[in-house]
């Protein structure tokens, strides 16, 4: 009886993890740094109020994305030229604890304000801001660790729009694309262990080649890099000019293949890795990803390509199909279902297939300009704009 019943639980617990995989979103674009999450079971279609609106928050003007582990979000607004570190109860909203230094908007044609997202590492967030300061907090509490002034030590010059990328943890090193190609600390301690140099950066993240490789690639103000991530050194480099040395998109790897793209009408193109040196397999101007960066599946690319979103061949950079009324919007993917949110506020779910973007549920979530990626994790859907509106809707399967 005893053991029947502790299969009946076994067989239950089994049952439900198949209908639903809930995960973390630890860090910029995913766990896997491409914009692809592996959650599965939440809803895909919703009444026509939309989804039940959980809890909303106002953060302060800016651009970072939302992170979720261990149930608390993490994400970051500047209010009267001050930046802060915003920790909530992912599944209430309710504010946990911030962490508040000075940094300027630096609003440059824009509304300013910080960049990137929060990394989560274990017990451990970290910062990046716009003017070159790295936090350590920890994450259970907002306490600093320790902080460092890349502009101070080792002396590297903002790119005009200031720093964006947000920090990658590889082993015991904290990457940023800062200074010429690259710029590691430990994450210990804030140390530098390497610098590339004080030139200005791009304004995207390191993104690592593989899972087995030391090589790291940096999509820098004016190439594509790669370099080694134990020492910095550089392997190959592939120019790649964009007016006002706008490569803010992170690259998107394809086995031995790279897509990078730009906007600014530069467009974009595959990189084949051939020997260890890049080749041009392809390049045009039918995906210009501005900031954004688009996502992968089953040899498909989608993004936002200047103002309206577009699916492309990877193989061949040929358009599929576009849709038009999205503006520099922003998306993610999970269980083959592009999640879409607008510039204009408008979150969408479809099919990601070359055959065409037919959603299955659309609402509008937010007002004011929306740039920022969207994040899904454990069955929650975070978005937020430009003025800090932050907005948690539940996408739970029931």
């Amino acid at each position: 009886m005893k053991s029947s019943l502790s299969l009946l639980v076994l067989g239950l617990t089994v049952g439900s993890l198949c209908q639903a995989t809930a995960l973390d979103w630890y860090r910029w674009r995913g766990p896997d740094l491409n914009g692809l999450s592996k959650e599965t079971g939440w809803l895909t279609e919703w009444p026509a109020g939309g989804p039940t609106v959980v809890w909303k928050a106002s953060v302060g003007i800016g651009f970072s994305s939302v992170t979720v582990a261990d149930g608390r979000c993490f994400t970051v607004g500047n209010r009267d030229e001050k930046d802060t570190v915003y920790c909530f109860d992912a599944a209430t909203g309710k504010e946990l604890w911030k962490h508040t230094y000075s940094c300027p908007l630096l609003a440059k044609f824009y509304e300013g304000g910080p960049g990137f997202t929060p990394t989560v590492d274990g017990d451990r967030v970290f910062a990046f801001s716009k003017t070159g300061e790295v936090f350590c907090l920890e994450a259970a509490t907002g306490k600093v660790v320790w902080s460092k002034n890349l502009a101070q030590e080792p002396g590297l010059k903002a790119p005009t729009w200031g720093f964006a990328g947000s920090a990658l943890i590889h082993g015991d090193l904290l990457l940023l694309d800062a200074g010429a190609a690259g710029t590691a600390l430990d994450k210990k301690t804030g140390r530098v262990v390497w610098s590339s140099g004080p030139e200005a950066s791009g304004y995207a993240t390191l993104v690592p080649l593989d899972s087995k490789s030391e090589t790291m690639l940096i999509f820098g103000a004016q190439a594509l890099i790669a370099v080694n991530t134990k020492d910095g050194k550089e392997l190959w480099r592939h120019p790649w000019k964009t007016s006002y040395d706008v490569n803010a998109a992170d690259p998107v790897v394809a086995g031995d293949r790279v897509f990078i793209s730009s906007g600014y009408d530069r467009g974009g193109a595959l990189i084949q890795l051939a020997g260890g040196k890049p080749a041009v397999v392809w390049e045009n101007k039918n995906m210009r990803n501005q900031f954004n960066s688009s996502v992968l599946w089953e040899g498909h690319l989608y993004g936002a390509d200047d103002n309206q979103l577009r699916c492309l061949e990877l193989g061949t950079g040929a358009v599929k199909w576009t849709e038009k009324p999205v503006g520099k919007g922003s998306l993610m993917l999970a269980d083959g279902k592009l999640i879409v949110l607008s510039e204009q506020g408008e979150l969408m779910i479809a099919p990601a297939t070359p055959e065409g973007f037919k959603p299955t549920a659309r609402a509008k979530v937010l007002d004011g300009r929306c740039w920022t990626a969207p994040t899904l994790s454990n069955g929650r859907i975070y978005g937020r704009n430009a003025a800090g509106n932050l907005v948690c809707v539940d996408v739970r399967g029931k």
